[in-house]
């Protein structure tokens, strides 16, 4: 996934936020926490999301795939694409898509619901 399919996708989205930061990695947010990141200067980028257990189970240890220096490190479930194989496009887009579900489940419910990705319980 090149930096600007990775850029649109994320930003498709919803509730999201990029900024340019670490040195020039392209970070996406989702109420202020960041749920993907695309870092490199060359070519396609390394691609780092957040996983769920089992997920990062399966994937750490796959060709092109390994826990993302720093987070991992630190006990956080994430993972980076960092080289090929790695995951085709569209199985990359549904990491990315669940690591945006869980870093929004994590957020309080006041702030999803801010953020128009929760629906608000009806009164009786």
């Amino acid at each position: 996934m090149t930096r600007g399919k990775f850029n649109a996708f994320c930003r498709r989205l919803p509730a999201t936020t990029h900024v340019v930061q670490w040195g020039g990695s392209h970070v996406w947010k989702v109420g202020g926490k960041v749920f993907a990141i695309a870092s490199g200067k060359h070519g396609e980028p390394s691609v780092t999301f957040k996983v769920s257990d089992i997920a990062y189970e399966m994937l750490k240890d796959q060709p092109g795939l390994r826990p993302a220096p720093y987070l991992a490190s630190r006990g956080m479930k994430w993972i980076q694409h960092f080289a090929k194989p790695g995951l085709p496009d569209a199985a990359l887009g549904d990491y990315i898509r669940q690591s945006h579900s869980i870093v929004s489940q994590g957020l309080s419910k006041k702030r999803r619901l801010e953020l128009g990705l929760a629906m608000p319980v009806p009164q009786a």
